[in-house]
């Protein structure tokens, strides 16, 4: 359709069908859109592997930080207090919602290279019975990393802590059921891993926890008791919902369970990856992370030492290729990041991979190989 492609982790390439259904306007009040809510958070629960009879899922608007923020401010009461596991920017972005929610907090941050694992998770909890929440990202998008999520969920359980699981970025692709999986609530976005379009978020949680939250939240548009309780009696929204995006979503769950649902849709992304990194390192450049730590979602790659080569430049002459791609988030070395979600598939990858190529020749860039000084905070910090 002459658009680019977005390899980026949300927003991102969405189908063709995805786009048509936004073409009809909804009245927010009315049965029809009333049944679209209602449809829309079934689909999403049976996803979760969740019974309609113990779980519930509330959808809110705005951008997937709107979600996580109700979630924090609705879940977590004013006396809790919560251990955030960070290895990236959406890990240091629950701890800072958290000051500005006035919530007793700490945090493990373990860097862009390496996740949090079971064992530091333990020994923090059993220093601190006053720990109630465990805040944990499933795929840190800032560095790529796809946390152990079951691993950690163990932990927390045995000590009989509750678990919320930011799964932002991996909900849709990566298994995520509450048979498999013990956790309080977790929260996604429509425009990532199921292909819809910006516009709100959603939290899947346990009844009870919602029906606890009553009177937690800082907010009134962000308090999510108070969307759930609505929801329940009236089946609207408390608030205008974003009805063009709803309607978008429901098409692009379709199109996800058509494809095969989270199997499949991972599957293709864990293609999608593969064929990048492949072709990425064959052109000499270096990944952040070590194989067993790298996502389907995104990959981060260290820009090369060549002088020639300057991010900006590159980023122009792939978006002139027709891809659009996303500067890193790293403190200490200059780095970008390829996404490998959205309505694309190996095909695309390899022809992103060939533009990388050109685009390296137009510069003059003769090595794609990382400065020295990455490959040694690597080996210091990934150790």
């Amino acid at each position: 359709m002459g658009e680019p492609y977005l390899l980026t982790p949300g927003p991102l390439t969405t189908a063709a069908e995805v786009k048509e259904a936004m073409q009809r306007d909804w009245g927010s009040w009315d049965g029809d859109f009333r049944a679209m809510t209602a449809e829309m958070n079934r689909r999403l629960l049976a996803m979760a592997g969740a019974t309609r009879d113990a779980w519930t899922c509330v959808p809110m608007q705005g951008s997937g930080s709107f979600a996580v923020e109700a979630m924090l401010g609705s879940l977590v009461p004013r006396d809790g207090k919560v251990l955030v596991l960070a290895n990236g920017a959406y890990g240091q972005r629950a701890a800072q919602t958290l000051r500005y929610l006035g919530r007793a907090h700490q945090v493990i941050n373990k860097g862009d290279y390496l996740p949090p694992r079971g064992p530091e998770v333990a020994a923090a909890l059993d220093a601190d019975p006053a720990i109630t929440h465990v805040v944990a990202i499933h795929c840190e998008t800032s560095s790529g990393i796809l946390n152990p999520i079951e691993e950690i969920a163990e932990v927390v359980a045995a000590r009989g802590r509750k678990l919320l699981i930011d799964s932002m970025s991996a909900f849709g692709a990566i298994p995520l059921e509450v048979g498999a999986i013990e956790f309080e609530a977790l929260v996604s976005s429509a425009n990532k891993c199921i292909e819809g379009v910006p516009g709100f978020g959603f939290v899947i949680a346990r009844k009870a926890a919602l029906e606890a939250a009553a009177g937690n939240s800082h907010s009134l548009a962000l308090d999510l008791h108070a969307q759930w309780a609505h929801m329940e009696k009236t089946g609207q929204w408390r608030y205008t919902p974003p009805t063009h995006v709803v309607a978008a979503f429901l098409k692009a769950l379709e199109m996800h369970a058509a494809e095969g649902g989270v199997a499949a849709r991972g599957a293709r992304y864990f293609d999608n990856r593969d064929v990048m990194v492949a072709g990425m390192r064959a052109q000499g450049f270096e990944t952040l992370l070590a194989d067993r730590w790298l996502s389907p979602i995104i990959v981060t790659f260290f820009n090369p030492a060549d002088p020639a080569f300057e991010f900006d430049r590159f980023y122009e002459l792939m978006k002139a290729e027709g891809f659009i791609i996303y500067p890193g988030k790293l403190t200490v070395v200059d780095s970008f990041r390829i996404g490998c979600i959205g309505r694309m598939d190996a095909a695309v990858m390899r022809r992103a991979v060939a533009a990388v190529a050109r685009a390296l020749k137009v510069m003059g860039v003769t090595d794609a190989a990382p400065p020295p000084k990455a490959l040694e905070e690597r080996a210091r910090l990934a150790a």
